[in-house]
C-alpha cells in the first residue's frame, strides 16, 4: 500500500497503522479520528459524504462523542471494517478518495487539535510481567541470590489500580505526599515524595463485556483485545516502599498515569507478532498454557529532559522481554469469574531487557540512586525532579512497514 498522503520519513503513523483516538478542535467537539501522518482523518465527515458504504446507517451515532467505547463495544464488524475502509479510501487504487475532497474535508491538521484520553476506563489493572524488571528489584529489596517471590513464576502477578488518574499524554502532575521511612530512620515523616520515578509500559484495551463467573480461555483472549497503548505508570518509590506490604502499592501508584492519545489495533501489530518460549519454567497451570504463546517486537524507549532543556535518552526496551504473555494476564485475570468491560485497561507493568540500556524504570537505572544519570551539561539525576519531563515512544518496524504509538509526556511539578 501507498498512501495518498504524504507520510513524513520515520512517522509512526504510516498507512499501515491508522491507530483511533478522539480529538477535538476549535468548531468540532470530542470525535473520533484516525491518525495518518501528520493528520487526524474526520471519521464522522466520511460518513456524512457518503464513503463508509453500509456502515454510514448502521453506525451513525458512533463517532461522535468523548470516547471510543460505543465503537468498540459495536464490535469488530465495525471497527475493522472501519479501519479498513479508511485504508482504501487513503491509499493509491481505484477506490482511493479524491485529492480535492481529502484536502478540503477529510483531513485535519494534527496541530490543530487537541486530544483527549481515548476510552473511557472502568477499570485498570497493572501487572508485573517483566522477569528482568522483577529480579533487579527484588535484588535490590531482597536476597539478590533468590529475587523473585515464590509466587511470580506460576501466577502474572497484578494490583488494580485507580482509573480515575489516568491521564492523556502531555498532562502535567503535581509531585505526591505521604508517609515515607528511609531504612535508617525509626519513625515515618509526611511530606512530598524525594523518589519520583517513571514506569516504561505497555497497555491493551478491552473490547467487549463479560459476565460475572465466566471465564476467558487463554487461547481466546486475543479475541477480548481491542488494541494497546503505551503507558507511563509513574511511581513515587520512597511512599512505595514504605507502604507495600502486606497489601500493595497504593498511594505511590495511584496518583497518575499518562496513557498515548493514539489507540493501535491488534490488527496494525500483526506483522511485528513473534512467539516466545512456549516451556516456562516451572510449568504453568493449565489454564495459563498458550500454545503458541506471543508477544510483540516492539521497540520502546525513554527520555528525560531537564528544565534547562538537556534531554537525554535513559532506556531502549522491547515489549518482547515480558515473561507472562498478554493471554495469559486476561485469563489470569478472569479465572475467577472477574467480570471485564469495554475500555478496561490492563498494562505490562514496567518492561525491562537484560542489558544495562534497557532498564524500564530510574529505581534500576540508578540502582535505587546510587548511579546517577549524568547529562552533558554535568547535571545528574538519581530520581524525577521538579520540572522534569518523561517522554516515551514506541513502534514496531519491519519489511520497510512502520507503526507506532507516537509519545506519551509528562512534566512533574512542584507538590503543594
Amino acid at each position: 500500500m501507498k498512501s495518498i498522503v504524504t507520510i513524513p520519513e520515520n512517522s509512526d503513523f504510516s498507512i499501515h497503522n491508522l491507530p483511533f483516538g478522539i480529538f477535538s478542535t476549535r468548531n468540532l467537539s470530542p470525535r473520533t479520528g484516525i491518525r495518518l501522518g501528520d493528520f487526524i482523518i474526520h471519521i464522522e465527515e466520511l460518513r456524512i459524504a457518503g464513503h463508509l458504504g453500509d456502515m454510514e446507517w448502521k453506525y451513525e451515532h458512533l463517532f461522535v462523542g468523548p470516547s471510543l467505547n460505543p465503537m468498540i463495544e459495536a464490535g469488530p464488524d465495525c471497527w475493522r471494517r472501519l479501519r479498513n475502509r479508511v485504508q482504501e479510501l487513503f491509499s493509491e487504487g481505484e477506490n482511493q478518495i479524491s485529492k480535492r475532497e481529502k484536502t478540503d474535508r477529510f483531513l485535519i491538521p494534527a496541530e490543530q487539535a487537541a486530544m483527549h484520553l481515548p476510552v473511557q476506563i472502568g477499570d485498570y489493572t497493572d501487572f508485573y510481567s517483566s522477569e528482568y524488571h522483577a529480579a533487579n528489584v527484588g535484588a535490590m529489596f531482597r536476597d539478590p541470590q533468590n529475587p523473585l517471590l515464590p509466587n511470580w513464576k506460576h501466577i502474572p502477578v497484578g494490583y488494580h489500580g485507580r482509573s480515575s488518574s489516568i491521564v492523556v499524554s502531555g498532562t502535567d502532575f503535581i509531585r505526591p505526599m505521604g508517609q515515607i521511612k528511609p531504612p535508617a530512620d525509626e519513625l515515618p515523616s509526611f511530606g512530598p515524595s524525594r523518589q519520583m520515578d517513571l514506569e516504561l509500559e505497555t497497555a491493551f484495551i478491552i473490547s467487549k463485556n463479560t459476565q460475572m463467573g465466566s471465564r476467558i480461555p487463554v487461547q481466546e483472549a486475543e479475541d477480548y483485545i481491542f488494541g494497546m497503548v503505551l503507558l507511563n505508570d509513574w511511581s513515587a518509590r520512597d511512599l512505595q516502599s514504605w507502604e507495600y506490604v502486606p497489601l500493595g502499592p497504593f498511594l505511590g501508584k495511584n496518583f497518575c498515569s499518562s496513557m498515548s492519545v493514539w489507540v493501535v489495533t491488534m490488527d496494525a501489530l500483526a506483522p511485528f507478532r513473534v512467539e516466545m518460549p512456549e516451556n516456562q519454567t516451572p510449568e504453568v497451570q493449565p489454564y495459563l498454557k498458550q500454545s503458541p504463546r506471543w508477544t510483540y517486537d516492539l521497540h520502546l524507549e525513554a527520555e528525560m529532559i531537564l528544565p534547562g532543556g538537556q534531554r537525554k535518552l535513559i532506556c531502549k526496551t522491547n515489549q518482547k522481554y515480558l515473561y507472562w504473555s498478554m493471554n495469559q494476564q486476561l485469563a489470569h485475570h478472569t479465572v475467577n469469574g472477574c467480570p471485564m468491560r469495554t475500555g478496561d485497561l490492563l498494562a505490562s507493568g514496567t518492561i525491562s531487557g537484560p542489558s544495562p540500556d534497557s532498564l524500564g524504570c530510574l529505581l534500576e537505572i540508578t540502582k535505587r540512586g546510587q548511579y546517577p544519570v549524568i547529562f552533558e551539561d554535568g547535571s545528574c539525576r538519581t530520581f524525577i525532579e521538579d520540572g522534569d519531563t518523561i517522554v516515551l515512544r514506541g513502534h514496531g518496524e519491519k519489511n520497510g512497514i512502520r507503526v507506532g504509538f507516537g509519545e506519551v509526556a509528562g512534566k512533574c511539578l512542584p507538590a503543594v
